[in-house]
């Protein structure tokens, strides 16, 4: 992983707002603390040769364009470098799964045992690498980034496919 001194490493993220279709403060709650975690360590190295043969850091703005995730790639000095295009076919189920279970997760706050919490937050976890792997696997030809990156790279998406 890299760390704040590193080249290859994402310095600013944002969604873009015309791309966020609900908010609520637990929406924008989970959009915050994974931008925290993201800016605070990641490993984000585009694989295609840059202009300029830059290789960082970067800025990365995320959007939706036609069920397609569009990672727009900057220069620190906001240079626009490439635009890193994804399929979200491929993470629709895990991602509709991961939202079910996290409203199980929520509704289970309220009355559930210790237990049954655990037990759906387990589970919650288990989606979200899974859907953290499916990312790494995709992006592998296009972008090499590291676990923890794609884990906060999958919530960012999940903010910008909820309905």
């Amino acid at each position: 992983m890299s760390d704040a001194g590193s080249q290859h490493r994402i310095c600013h993220i944002e969604l873009d707002e015309k791309s966020i279709i609900r908010r609520n403060a637990d929406i924008d709650h989970e959009r915050r603390v994974a931008i925290f975690d993201l800016l605070e360590k990641n490993h984000y190295e585009p694989v295609e040769d840059l202009p300029g043969q830059y290789q960082g850091p970067f800025k990365v703005r995320l959007r939706m364009e036609d069920n397609r995730l569009a990672m727009i790639v900057r220069t620190e000095a906001d240079q626009e470098l490439t635009t890193i295009l994804l399929p979200l076919s491929i993470l629709r189920k895990t991602i509709k799964e991961y939202f079910q279970i996290c409203d199980s997760y929520f509704a289970a706050i309220k009355s559930a045992s210790p237990r049954q919490i655990e037990t759906i937050d387990m589970a919650r976890r288990s989606l979200h690498n899974e859907g953290s792997e499916i990312l790494l696997d995709r992006l592998a030809e296009k972008v090499k980034i590291d676990f923890h990156t794609a884990r906060r790279l999958f919530t960012l998406i999940c903010v910008l496919q909820i309905r």
